[in-house]
């Protein structure tokens, strides 16, 4: 795996691409990169040409500061995929890439073939509104590793975190990497953005998942996003909470192939 730049002005996009066969693109989550997906990857073993990449201001893309905007990490991925001269793909988001995958379906349906929402968020309620504003006030205190420390519970199983301390050790060292100024602007557009008014605009054939326990992105708005998107299918993963992809990366990996290799006549 060699990494790759795609240059822009004001912005170079880390990537990779491996593999061969139809292509998947996916897309992490806030504070995270594209290493988040190494398990998944793993896990899908061959028979895709799988696309990730690091969003604006996380990883090794360009720090860039000041506000950002779901429709720049939209821009982004679609700007990729030109470069890359991908006129469609399976399209997978987890969390905040969630998000991102939601609006890309939606603003170019053209070129998503089918999604996938993981762990992902619409129709927040008030309540739901008032929490995440104060992880995103935890965010913006500038207090290196505040957040993951106060999101372990959220994230993880109490199981996971008593068997693999090494690994929230090195996810923790991983989210402290991270420019503090980028990693505000990114859960901004988390927080703030919804498009639970525009779901109905999804054409792509769509799975969405959550952990049954995922307090941010719950099982609650993902039965929304189900009601709301014509012909999706809906897993509920029993037990787990938001880090679906450390904690389960082989029952992630075997939703999505049996996915999209369900129906391959759509």
């Amino acid at each position: 795996m060699t990494d790759q730049y795609f240059d822009q002005p004001g912005l170079s996009t880390r990537f990779r691409v491996e593999g061969t066969g139809p292509t998947l693109a996916l897309i992490h989550g806030v504070g995270s990169s594209l290493e988040s997906w190494d398990d998944v990857v793993s896990s899908l073993g061959s028979g895709y040409r799988i696309v990730r990449h690091d969003l604006r201001g996380l990883g090794k893309s360009t720090k860039i500061k000041g506000r950002y905007e779901l429709t720049e990490f939209v821009d982004d991925f679609i700007a990729l995929l030109d470069h890359l001269e991908i006129d469609a793909c399976h399209v997978v988001g987890h969390s905040l890439g969630g998000l991102v995958a939601q609006g890309i379906a939606i603003f170019h349906p053209q070129r998503v073939n089918k999604l996938v929402l993981s762990a992902t968020v619409a129709g927040r309620n008030q309540e739901e509104k008032d929490r995440v504003m104060t992880r995103l006030r935890t965010v913006g205190n500038g207090i290196a590793g505040d957040h993951f420390r106060k999101s372990i519970d959220r994230w993880f199983t109490a199981e996971f975190q008593k068997k693999y301390p090494e690994r929230i050790a090195a996810l923790e060292r991983q989210n402290l990497t991270n420019d503090p100024d980028c990693y505000a602007a990114a859960y901004r557009v988390l927080a703030q953005s919804d498009l639970v008014n525009e779901l109905h605009r999804i054409q792509a054939t769509t799975l969405i998942t959550t952990g049954e326990f995922d307090i941010g992105s719950n099982p609650r708005m993902a039965a929304l996003m189900h009601e709301r998107i014509a012909g999706s299918r809906f897993v509920i993963l029993p037990g787990l909470r938001h880090s679906l992809l450390v904690e389960a990366p082989e029952v992630v990996a075997d939703l999505i192939r049996d996915f999209l290799t369900a129906d391959k006549s759509q």
